[in-house]
């Protein structure tokens, strides 16, 4: 299964030596996929050991390397991702052409990043969606491919990629790719509310009672209709979030 956490969520950081609170991207921004890591952690009851980071360009090299995805591309999506394509050329040196109109269709690298970074016609949670149809869609096509063609794009953009996995352990997960299939989507918080924080005036995502997100997150992933969030998670939603409410 695969969960998106929405980047605005209100969250602790998951420092060690001291309580902060913030939007959940900011841990990534303060201390790397590692601290972005902590922070799930400490707030979702999890246990994620291993990790792999990519940027934009890597990413449209990942779509390339597996012979680019098909997207249905709506009439609004299709007003904004040519713009996003120019960016996207700008700034990683790709030479990607424009989509030519909206519709199904197959597209490149360059262009199906660009699909999944559009937000301003809807909203974040959109969006968050359109990047889990874009994993779906990778991983698709990745098993679609013959284990020779797996490996040469691991040993392609391994390089590129932040990851505190092997090489060897990537082509384990390689040669298993083939017995699993995406069996469901979802974006977290289930239940949320979004505001902003008298304390600062910025706006949040705010999960709509932290223990229960929790516990159906783990109902979700792992089929554990009993789980009881620990007494952490307990805390942290007695924090910040007594000044909202939630």
């Amino acid at each position: 299964k695969l969960a998106s956490v929405y980047r605005d969520t209100l969250l602790n950081m998951g420092f060690s030596d001291k309580e902060t609170y913030s939007k959940a991207n900011a841990a990534y921004a303060q201390g790397g996929p590692e601290q972005a890591i902590n922070m799930l952690n400490t707030n979702l009851d999890l246990d994620i050991t291993e990790f792999a980071t990519v940027d934009f360009g890597v990413l449209a090299k990942i779509i390339d390397a597996v012979g680019g995805i098909d997207l249905d591309i709506s009439d609004a999506e299709y007003s904004l991702i040519n713009p996003l394509i120019d960016e996207q050329n700008s700034v990683t040196g790709s030479d990607s052409e424009y989509i030519s109109g909206p519709g199904y269709q197959h597209v490149n690298g360059t262009q199906a990043t660009a699909y999944a970074r559009i937000r301003k016609i809807d909203s974040d949670f959109k969006r968050a969606e359109r990047q889990r149809i874009v994993l779906s869609k990778v991983f698709e096509e990745a098993k679609s491919a013959n284990i020779g063609t797996l490996l040469n794009i691991i040993d392609t953009i391994l390089p590129e990629v932040y990851t505190n996995m092997t090489s060897t352990d990537l082509i384990s997960l390689a040669k298993d790719i083939f017995n699993y299939n995406i069996a469901d989507q979802t974006g977290w918080p289930f239940e949320k509310e979004t505001g902003s924080l008298p304390s600062d005036g910025l706006s949040y995502v705010f999960a709509d009672s932290l223990e229960q997100n929790v516990k159906e997150l783990h109902e979700y992933l792992f089929d554990n209709e009993d789980y009881n969030p620990s007494s952490t998670v307990s805390d942290i939603s007695y924090e910040p979030y007594n000044e909202t409410g939630y």
